[in-house]
C-alpha cells in the first residue's frame, strides 16, 4: 500500500491523540470527513493501523519501577534439549510485569521491557521469575532513572 502526504498526516495526528473524531482530524487537515473516514478504513483494512490504545500515567497507578532487562539465551539446555529463542521469549512475555520482549541482535539476545511496583518486585521477578524460566542463561537489568 502507497502512503500518501494525506495518510501519513491523518497517521500523525491518530499517533499524538487516536481519541479525536473524523470530525475533527478533517477541520485540522482542512480536508472533508468523508475523505479522512475512507483513508483511516483504508490504512486499518491494510493492517498500517491494527489498533487505538491509551497512554497510561504509570506512577499514579502505583507502577513506580520500569526497567528494560537483557537476557542472555542458553540454546543448548545441560539435558542436551534444544530451545529456541522464540520460545523463550514467549515465556517470559507471560510473566506478571512483563510489557514487551524484543528478539534482538548484538551482545544479547532478548530485550525484554518490565513495569513493577517497587525494587523488592523487580527483584522477585528477575531472580525467582525470570531467571527460573527454561532457556535463560544471564540477565542485565537497566532500571530507568527517568523518563524524557
Amino acid at each position: 500500500m502507497k502512503i500518501d502526504q494525506k495518510d501519513s498526516k491523518i497517521i500523525e495526528i491518530l499517533k499524538s491523540n487516536a481519541k479525536l473524531t473524523t470530525g475533527q482530524i478533517s477541520k485540522k487537515l482542512l480536508i472533508p470527513i468523508t475523505t479522512v473516514h475512507n483513508r483511516i478504513k483504508k490504512l486499518e483494512k491494510a493492517g498500517v493501523i491494527e489498533g487505538y490504545t491509551i497512554k497510561l500515567n504509570y506512577k499514579k497507578l502505583g507502577f513506580e519501577i520500569l526497567a528494560f532487562i537483557q537476557v542472555n539465551v542458553i540454546y543448548t539446555l545441560p539435558s542436551g534439549k534444544k530451545i529456541k529463542q522464540e520460545e523463550v521469549a514467549k515465556k517470559i512475555k507471560k510473566l506478571d510485569g512483563v510489557e514487551e520482549v524484543w528478539i534482538v541482535a548484538g551482545g544479547t539476545d532478548l530485550l525484554v521491557k518490565v513495569r513493577v511496583k517497587s525494587i523488592d518486585k523487580l527483584n522477585d521477578l528477575v531472580i525467582n521469575k525470570l531467571r527460573m524460566v527454561e532457556g535463560v542463561d544471564k540477565t542485565q537489568t537497566l532500571v530507568v532513572l527517568k523518563e524524557v
